[in-house]
């Protein structure tokens, strides 16, 4: 189901699919599996301020950076942040970036079965089936508190507004 909303990419707008999630929303329950091929879902991180971050694909130099710059920043935040990266992208794919990339503070999640993120928050890009760019904050009761989807595929979010955000909850 298509949210109405677009975002370019490779030239030509995509239609995103799934609700568009707004601030004061409750999270959408969604089911990923992480690194070692388990499922998680919101629930597996209650309690905890979290840090939402979709990108398209770990593998390019946009994501890669926000990535990285997001396990720097949860450096500098409490044990009640949890930062998740989520994405299209192979669970083994990821693993592999995050050994590279020395990834040890952001939690990965692959979507790559369903699309479950994608479709619940509103992200997941028609026909390519990759994320727009987007970042959520959900505070401990499980309330959206921050949105920030990037205006074109290939910009970075901006990490004060949502460092900011984060630490207005804690």
């Amino acid at each position: 189901m298509s949210s109405g909303r677009t975002m370019e990419f490779g030239g030509k707008p995509r239609q995103l699919l799934g609700n568009e999630v707004r601030v004061g929303d409750k999270a959408p329950n969604f089911t990923a599996v992480d690194l070692s091929l388990q499922d998680k879902s919101l629930a597996d991180f209650a309690g905890k301020v979290l840090i939402l971050s979709a990108v398209p694909s770990i593998d390019t130099g946009v994501c890669d950076t926000e990535t990285r710059r997001f396990n720097e920043i949860a450096g500098n935040l409490s044990d009640d942040v949890a930062i998740l990266t989520v994405s299209m992208d192979l669970p083994f794919a990821q693993k592999r970036w995050c050994g590279a990339a020395g990834i040890d503070k952001v939690t990965m999640l692959s979507d790559h079965r369903e699309g479950s993120f994608g479709k619940a928050y509103g992200v997941l890009l028609d026909e390519i089936r990759l994320f727009a760019r987007c970042v959520f904050v959900v505070d401990k009761g499980g309330v959206v508190r921050y949105v920030e989807l990037t205006e074109k595929i290939g910009m970075e979010p901006d990490y004060d507004k949502v460092v900011v955000a984060v630490k207005e909850l804690l």
